[in-house]
């Protein structure tokens, strides 16, 4: 056995670092007051409370006598003396024979080479709670990620069975995982109670069962302790670099990491008032600890997503988002996440495609099962034109993530840039059927079949995406109909545009210092071919820097004005590559 000089806690021989506080394991007793061998110990870390291990003894499996039974042995004679040492003799290798058997069929057992940890149940009957059951899920599923020979389902992926009942066979299924480990939360005042277990999906058998009584400033010392015991339960053998990155400690604050969870919590959610509270959190995390690399990181990816989220100036957000990246980076130079969030900064703000593609290529160097990487780097290649490399990298990355919706979209939308126009159908069938309650799929759909010439499926795809739009007019519905039964697909696109400048301009008139994205109305004008309002538009978007600047060359909404020269020199500003 080895153990940690640190904290005392023992490891077999194939590990070289202890998982909760990175030292060197030495072999032997931690220290010379210590005996050279311990048969029981806790994997509380100091200062916890103890762990319930979930253990049956009987009878049979007892092997130290009690009692009466645990008397001295009386002096016997020479003869009884060969005896009793040729029953011991005989005891000793019936025992070791019964360890030995167990051993090798645990050792032949097949590896588990992949992992779902699902959400945790919330237990504690409070709403402002979720984030616990949530972050604790997903940062698990983080730590594990970061072992190379270790398949794990990413948090897109498991969220969608949030609250629906646990049937592990068809979830690892649909997952195609070995294991799937489970989870119960409760929180009550300072105390956590947390319940996991761990199933083998192939035999339905439990694996591994532990109940963590703890206080709620032991939860990040909690996960670490999760995420390794895990590690063991696997039987994973682990180099000494990925001993290294499962025992990384990132903050040491417990309350900083409580912050951070609740910033991530929010950010999933995508939307513009979510994301606001995610900054505060962030920041908040940032202020308890000032050298928290993920926090910043996870500020950075924030700031540059939310311009996207409604009239939100880039220049407001994204400077911000790329000093957030380059000081996590200046914290921790191999965090893949901070890599991710400077590349996609550079794409997206500054059109530095040499730059951004640097940085993907660090991040996926670092975390190659980062899928978030592969899919924003699959859209640098796709509008450089290097096709064949964004297939490659999209491929993965759905791969990696098969439940994103964002990767799913993005998907079926290169697919239908590169005119795959079957294909690309088939994958917005496909992500109808993950994601029942998107819209965006009816309004690809209508740019598919307009590309295909198919005019009434392209008009009724629309008017499908327009009736799921709230903030879309019913009348307007009617006024679509009838301009493309008198006028076709001409007349139908001119009352869009109609209709889409009138929003934009009402939009304006209720704030005139407000903001309103300058591209928006470029891509109005471009419905009824008005090429002057056009390029006048798209040379406001390039001076706000807006990120669909990007997608000039491969977007077929600028197909009636590819040839003049003044978009042409708009391409070259922007820097896309030929």
């Amino acid at each position: 056995m080895k153990r940690c000089p640190q904290c005392g806690r023992e490891y077999d021989n194939t590990m070289m670092f202890c998982l909760d506080d990175g030292s060197e394991l030495l072999y032997g007793p931690a220290s010379m007051d210590e005996p050279a061998t311990a048969i029981l110990h806790s994997t509380a870390a100091p200062g916890e409370a103890p762990t319930r291990a979930q253990i049956n003894t009987t009878d049979a499996t007892a092997i130290l006598r009690t009692g009466a039974e645990a008397e001295p042995l009386r002096k016997v004679g020479s003869k009884q003396r060969q005896l009793a040492v040729l029953a011991v003799t005989v005891l000793i290798l019936a025992v070791g024979g019964f360890f030995g058997y167990r051993y090798i069929n645990s050792t032949n057992a097949e590896q588990i080479n992949s992992i779902a940890v699902l959400p945790f149940e919330n237990r504690s009957a409070n709403a402002d709670t979720e984030y616990l059951s949530d972050g604790l899920a997903d940062s698990l599923i983080y730590r594990l990620s970061q072992l190379p020979n270790l398949k794990v389902s990413p948090t897109s992926s498991v969220m969608r069975y949030k609250g629906s009942a646990t049937d592990v066979a068809q979830i690892a299924k649909e997952l195609e995982v070995d294991a799937i480990m489970s989870g119960r939360l409760t929180q009550r005042g300072d105390d956590l109670s947390i319940s996991v277990q761990l199933i083998d999906s192939r035999t339905k058998k439990l694996i591994w069962a532990e109940q963590y009584d703890r206080k709620m400033a032991d939860l990040l010392v909690t996960q670490r302790e999760m995420a390794s015991t895990i590690t063991q339960k696997l039987q994973l053998k682990l180099s000494g670099e990925s001993e290294q990155k499962l025992a990384k400690k990132y903050t040491d604050n417990n309350e900083a990491y409580q912050l951070y969870l609740q910033g991530r919590y929010h950010w999933n959610k995508r939307e513009a008032k979510e994301l606001e509270k995610a900054i505060v959190f962030f920041k908040q995390a940032i202020e308890k600890d000032p050298n928290y690399a993920l926090a910043y990181s996870g500020l950075a990816d924030t700031l540059n997503l939310f311009p996207n989220n409604g009239d939100f100036r880039p220049k407001d957000y994204r400077p911000q988002a790329k000093q957030a990246a380059l000081r996590a980076l200046e914290l921790d130079p191999n965090l893949a996440e901070a890599h991710t969030s400077l590349a996609k900064i550079l794409f997206d703000y500054e059109y530095d495609f040499e730059g951004a593609e640097k940085s993907f290529k660090r991040a996926i160097e670092l975390d190659p099962n980062y899928a978030s990487a592969r899919q924003w780097y699959s859209e640098l290649l796709s509008v450089s034109n290097r096709n064949d490399e964004a297939t490659k990298e999209i491929t993965k990355g759905l791969e990696l993530d098969p439940f994103s919706l964002v990767i799913n979209n993005w998907m079926a939308i290169h697919l239908y840039r590169l005119g795959r126009y079957d294909e690309a159908l088939l994958q917005t069938k496909k992500v109808s059927e993950l994601f029942p309650n998107s819209t965006f799929f009816h309004s690809l759909n209508s740019s598919i079949y307009a590309a295909q010439g198919k005019y009434d499926q392209a008009v009724e795809e629309f008017l499908l995406a327009a009736k799921a739009n709230k903030d879309f007019k019913p009348e307007n519905i009617a006024k679509l109909k009838s301009a493309y039964e008198k006028g076709g697909w001409d007349g139908f696109q001119r009352i869009r545009q109609e209709i889409r400048l009138e929003e934009l301009n009402a939009k304006q008139a209720e704030d005139p210092n407000g903001y309103v994205k300058a591209m928006n109305y470029a891509i109005a004008y471009s419905l009824g071919k008005d090429k002057d309002k056009t390029i006048e538009y798209l040379n406001k978007a390039y001076d706000e820097r807006d990120e669909r600047m990007l997608d000039l060359k491969v977007t077929k909404t600028w197909d009636f004005v590819r040839d003049d020269p003044r978009f042409k020199e708009l391409v070259k500003r922007v820097g896309i590559p030929e």
